[in-house]
């Protein structure tokens, strides 16, 4: 079946160069950057980062959208958002990729990375008191895909890991809590907080003050840490930087802000007690993304049913 036959795919992204996606996806499909018209007929699939709104609203032959980040709050953000299939992606290497930040920030809080650097800027051989793993719960906010791959990690490293979700969710190995009354119990059993939640509207800033201020703050490692790789909208920045000025947060890692890039003059760059890394947690290689998208595709052509898609209800 040829490309036309089967039907264009609509390849719209903003922020990075498509040039790669693009080669990849033509290797089995005809791909367009712009549709030919409002109404063009001849596009079945979108595959998309932060389209531009609107340019999917009418196409009338659309039968999915792929996302191709970890996040769908971007296709929410669209007016023109189309009512059909939304799909997720989902990778093996951006588990992987997540798994390991995870693990390295876990680690080097844990470890006192931010001291040693420290030490060695000024040349001091002292070796501080260093607490085991299992003296340290690590609570995991979002037991999604990436959650319940990051949860085994540390578990295997020896940590206490807790977990929270919005509906409930067991794991094996974890201390799991669900629902917004059972978030106080959950955070005041964690020391090191990390966030993995999706961006919906019940989800938006919740990682403000209050809520940083319910860690457990008298535990092994001298304080409250805060791992933040999910989406920059969950917390609130100016939040965060009282938290660690304060002492609620004895240090925290970043991976996402509220405005990204992350603005030169953000007081964030600076802040002694904060490692920062631009949104590179996981990136999406479409090496790895692109032959599941098309996958996909083919399947859904054969009847069988689209996977990994969103709940619009839920919001991710």
């Amino acid at each position: 079946m040829s490309g036309s036959d089967q039907g264009r795919v609509l390849l719209s992204v903003t922020g990075f160069n498509p040039k790669r996606w693009y080669e990849l996806l033509s290797a089995r499909r005809t791909v367009v950057l712009e549709p030919e018209g409002a109404r063009d007929p001849s596009i079945r699939y979108a595959v998309v980062w932060k389209q531009k709104p609107n340019v999917l609203a009418s196409l009338p032959n659309l039968k999915a959208i792929f996302s191709i980040g970890a996040g769908v709050d971007h296709l929410f953000a669209d007016p023109g958002l189309p009512d059909v299939p939304i799909v997720r992606v989902v990778a093996e290497n951006l588990t992987q990729y997540m798994t390991e930040y995870v693990v390295w920030r876990v680690l080097d809080h844990h470890r006192q990375g931010a001291l040693y650097r420290t030490q060695q800027v000024r040349r001091v051989w002292h070796e501080p008191p260093q607490a085991p793993a299992d003296e340290v719960s690590v609570g995991i906010m979002g037991l999604g895909h990436l959650g319940r791959a990051a949860g085994p990690a540390l578990l295997a490293l020896g940590y206490r890991v807790n977990g929270w979700t919005r509906t409930e969710r067991p794991m094996d190995g974890v201390h799991c809590w669900h629902g917004r009354d059972s978030l106080p119990a959950f955070l005041a059993a964690t020391d090191i907080l990390v966030v993995l939640l999706p961006l919906t509207p019940e989800t938006r800033g919740i990682i403000d003050h209050k809520l940083l201020s319910r860690l457990r703050r008298d535990n092994a490692i001298g304080g409250a840490v805060l791992i933040n790789a999910g989406r920059g909208k969950l917390q609130r920045d100016a939040d965060i930087l009282r938290a660690l000025d304060d002492g609620t947060l004895m240090e925290a890692s970043l991976d996402v802000f509220e405005e990204e890039p992350l603005p030169e003059a953000s007081p964030l760059w600076a802040h002694p007690k904060l490692f920062i890394t631009p949104h590179a947690a996981a990136t999406s290689d479409p090496v790895h993304l692109v032959p599941p998208m098309l996958e996909q595709m083919a399947a859904f052509e054969r009847g069988e049913p689209l996977t990994n898609v969103v709940d619009r209800r839920a919001g991710y």
